[in-house]
């Protein structure tokens, strides 16, 4: 019975560190204010959740229980709390989210094919410019 809890709880607590780490990614790679505090957020709550009661199922003691589970409920509804209120601030300030076409402009633009210059894959293509250079020198291609 000890090796099950044990398994257990070593899920939940690899589960809430995993869940801790994207919480961070998260905060990186999303590109506004109020999205990487939804994805702190969330992931901050279900990592505590997570971790605390990873712990739980290896308490040993009731008073240690006792502890874990006041923390577990502060932790629950404070997190959230923050969050909302944060928000709140920031729309208060004037910070507005970002719409669909703002997240257009954040991705990275691929450049377009120039339709008035040929291709360098085509057969036949010039291969560089150095042809057209040496002959505004008054060199042909075939004096060379």
């Amino acid at each position: 019975m000890s090796s099950i809890l044990d398994i257990l709880s070593w899920i939940f607590l690899l589960g809430g560190g995993f869940l801790g780490v994207t919480g961070a990614l998260g905060l990186f790679r999303f590109p506004d204010f109020y999205t990487r505090l939804h994805a702190a957020s969330v992931t901050d709550t279900l990592c505590a959740g997570l971790i605390v009661l990873g712990l739980l199922l290896q308490a040993t003691s009731v008073m240690m229980v006792f502890k874990l589970l006041l923390i577990l409920l502060v932790l629950t509804y404070t997190s959230p709390t923050g969050a909302h209120a944060l928000a709140k601030a920031a729309r208060h300030g004037g910070l507005k989210p970002l719409t669909d076409s703002d997240t257009d402009e954040l991705q990275p633009s691929t450049p377009q094919p120039d339709p008035s210059q040929p291709d360098a894959s085509q057969p036949g293509a010039p291969q560089s410019g150095t042809a057209k250079s040496e002959q505004s020198q008054g060199e042909s291609p075939s004096t060379r």
